[in-house]
């Protein structure tokens, strides 16, 4: 059985372009926990917040509960439910997973495959990350499953050529496009003559559609783009910077280098490069950007 294959094409609701990673995130959580304690039952209550918090960080910016994924994870064969009256998932309702004592685990062919092949944790790890989240989440994320960051940061080996000569070709478009400068704060730093901390950040993620064109991307400072990335900040289709409300930043370089890039409009791109195209912002926005967004101080 492929189990890499099998973890990539997990069944997610899906509309119109909507983040749906419940089930990645509890998978893994799975594996975390597989690396931490081997093969043992996890009961819903003792991941219920860590879930939650999983969901919330790393999720779409909306509701969502953690008893979903717990329970429709069964029906890819990677997962087993089941509670203290036997087999099987009650339902996704929290209340429910609860009060029937549920637990889950990893499926047992999937944990012999684990144990009888010490990197298929990392290839299945890198398939869930490069399949439903940016590159600049990775490692955060990573740390939030309680992964082994050591463990999971061998070769990407189901990355092919092809990809990565696309997103070396996508990198240095970018970079051109904005004459390596970020478009939100303007940092522009050179060492020996090549670009440091500066990346190409996809506005629509390449896990959920986006292309690897100018017309999708944009150039920004490591800063920026983690923040980009990471819910806190967005930018609308006439370029104007917004910043969520939930961010929170109360020094002075929190102020300086993210709460004053409120209502800013973001540097664009050398005549006769492409701005970033509105339907990928209208999806960054309703599938990342935490809303809503802070109002700009008055002059």
């Amino acid at each position: 059985m492929d189990w890499i294959e099998r973890a990539g094409r997990l069944r997610r609701w899906s509309r119109d372009g909507e983040r749906a990673p419940h089930k990645p995130l509890l998978l893994l959580y799975a594996l975390g926990q597989y690396q931490a304690q081997g093969d043992e039952p996890i009961p819903f209550s003792q991941a219920e917040d860590q879930l939650r918090e999983l969901l919330r960080e790393f999720g779409p910016p909306r509701k969502t509960s953690p008893g979903y994924p717990f329970h429709h994870l069964v029906s890819d064969g990677l997962w087993q439910a089941r509670t203290v009256n036997g087999e099987g998932s009650p339902r996704s309702d929290v209340g429910v997973l609860r009060a029937s004592g549920a637990e889950g685990r990893l499926a047992p062919d999937l944990v012999a495959a684990l144990d009888r092949d010490t990197h298929l944790v990392a290839q299945l790890v890198r398939t869930l990350l490069d399949a439903n989240f940016e590159p600049s989440l990775h490692p955060d994320i990573c740390a939030a499953a309680g992964l082994d960051l050591e463990a999971v940061e061998l070769p990407r080996l189901r990355r092919t050529a092809g990809r990565a000569r696309r997103s070396a070709q996508f990198r240095r478009q970018v970079l051109i496009a904005y004459e390596y400068r970020c478009a939100f704060c303007g940092y522009d730093g050179m060492l020996g003559g090549v670009a440091v901390a500066l990346d190409a950040a996809h506005v629509r993620w390449w896990a959920f559609d986006g292309p690897d064109s100018v017309d999708n991307g944009i150039c920004l400072c490591a800063l920026h783009h983690k923040l980009f990335d990471k819910d806190v900040l967005g930018m609308d289709q006439q370029r104007t910077i917004t910043v969520s409300r939930e961010f929170i930043g109360r020094s002075p370089s929190a102020r300086e280098h993210v709460l004053a890039l409120t209502g800013r409009t973001a540097t664009a791109p050398q005549p006769g490069s492409p701005v970033p195209h509105e339907t990928h912002l209208h999806w960054r926005h309703r599938q990342v950007f935490r809303a809503p967004a802070r109002q700009a101080s008055a002059a």
